[in-house]
Parts: C-alpha cells; structure tokens; sequence
C-alpha cells in the first residue's frame, strides 16, 4: 500500500466499521468511560501522529488511509455491488514544530507502552483507536475539529524546554 492524504468512500467505510465494532460493546454495556480508554489511547496517539509531516509516525499515519481506501473499497463493493472510489475533502494538522515533535514522540511512546501492558481485548482496541484516528484525521472536518493540536503540542514542548533550561525557575 503506499501512502495517501485523500480518503475515498470507502476509506471512510472502514474506519466507520473499526468505530462501531468499538462503540457497540460499550453501549451495550455499562456505558462506563473507562471502557473506552485503551480506543483513546489509540486515537490519541493517531492524532499525535497526524500533526507529523513526516518520519515514521507521518509514515504510518498517511499508510493507515491507504489501507482503509483498500479494505474500504473492497467491504463496500462485496456488500452492496457499488464503487466507493469517490473521494472526501482531504485536511490535515500542520505547523509541529521541533519543541512538539518531543510531546509527540513522548505521547506515541506512552501510548505503545499502554499496548505493551494491555490484555489481548486492549490491544486490539488500541490499534482501532489509532487506525481510526488516522483514517478520520485525513477528512477536512476532523483535521479542522483538531486544528488546535500542533499549536497546543509546540507550546506544552516550549513549557518542557523552558522547565528544562531553568527559565524563570530562579
């Protein structure tokens, strides 16, 4: 698969599955917040990863559309006999800038270490919430909901700096 910013139909309908095969043993249960933790860990870390412009957080954010075009345009066409090959509005976060880029790294690494320490269950739900979040994070209205996050990351990664230099400490 090769990387992608557009998301079609059908990248769309594979994200929705991930969503709902998430959501409904939550709202058939207790609908306890804690239930859905390990899919915001993974989405969270999606959304971290979404605001790189490259390296291998970008890599896996941008590889996650592709693969839910595919698997999305397949799922689509074996249930119903229509293409869903047409595409959405594409957005994306920009403006990380090297003081975030630490938050992200740090973000991601808390997130794989959850995965780490989770059951088989969690695991799977945090894969979901990353793949999810990645797929979501290429539409215009996602990316524009979340155009917030690199800004709120460089500035929590310029308070770690400034904590770390001594900067008004003394």
């Amino acid at each position: 698969m090769t990387g992608t910013t557009t998301l079609t139909l059908g990248g769309l309908l594979a994200a929705l599955l991930v969503l709902v095969a998430n959501l409904h043993p939550w709202y058939r249960g207790g609908r306890e917040m804690k239930q859905l933790a390990a899919f915001g860990k993974g989405f969270a870390a999606a959304a971290c990863a979404a605001a790189c412009p490259g390296g291998i957080l970008g890599w896996a954010h941008t590889h996650a559309g592709g693969i839910a075009n595919g698997a999305g345009q397949q799922a689509g066409s074996a249930a119903t006999g229509t293409t869903a090959a047409s595409s959405l509005t594409s957005g994306q976060l920009t403006g990380l800038s090297a003081t975030g880029a630490v938050v992200v790294v740090v973000a991601v690494a808390l997130a794989v270490l959850a995965y780490k320490a989770a059951g088989k269950a969690d695991k799977r739900r945090i894969v979901g919430g990353f793949f999810v979040g990645s797929v979501l994070l290429l539409t215009a209205g996602v990316a524009g909901a979340l155009s917030w996050l690199p800004a709120a990351l460089n500035g929590a990664g310029s308070g770690v700096v400034s904590a770390v230099q001594g900067s008004g400490l003394l």
